[in-house]
């Protein structure tokens, strides 16, 4: 996997021409991108999450460690791998990581949605990013269009590259939108 090839993708995830938006239709959620939001507390049958204090991008890395990933740095980046995912966490001094991506790699976008969806509740979890169901919920229904959303305060892009790269996979990149200082990599 050429690591080179990661950073760039998750500073731009895509090419906007590709993407789409998950709401056809505005709405009072909708952003001037054509994003849709989903408010950080929605009335729902099912149960919702406990909110979780904010982590430390420190924090995230060592709680990934102990969650079984082999964890190591590249840049600005912890890179964190479980089997075929691999969990970059942008690192340095915020209340929380700006950037949090899962990267997969293969040609078969299915397969690649699939494992990304396996390792993305647990995640979540270790991280502690809120809300997590609606998280779940959005990537579950997503197939293997490139679309982009945003929940809570989180910008959620998924993005693919299966021609023309050495490197094909897919991406889902979660992005701070409180982050206002170093919010992405040099």
């Amino acid at each position: 996997m050429s690591t080179a090839l990661l950073i760039g993708t998750t500073a731009c995830s895509g090419s906007d021409d590709k993407k789409t938006s998950d709401s056809p239709q505005p709405s009072s959620g909708e952003t001037s991108a054509g994003s849709t939001t989903e408010p950080a507390s929605q009335p729902s049958d099912k149960p919702s999450d406990p909110v979780l204090a904010d982590l430390t991008a420190t924090q995230v890395v060592a709680g990934l460690a102990k969650g079984g990933y082999k964890c190591g740095a590249d840049g600005t980046y912890a890179i964190c791998t479980s089997g075929t995912v691999a969990v970059w966490v942008l690192t340095g001094a915020h209340p929380r990581p700006p950037v949090v991506s899962l990267h997969a790699t293969g040609k078969n976008l299915t397969a690649i949605r699939d494992e990304v969806g396996k390792q993305l509740p647990k995640v979540l979890e270790i991280a502690h990013i809120n809300p997590r169901t609606p998280f779940t919920d959005w990537f579950g229904n997503l197939g293997t269009v490139e679309r982009s959303t945003t929940i809570g305060d989180w910008q959620i892009d998924w993005s693919t590259e299966t021609t023309d790269t050495e490197d094909p996979g897919a991406h889902l990149t979660l992005v701070d939108k409180t982050c206002k200082v170093n919010c992405q990599a040099e």
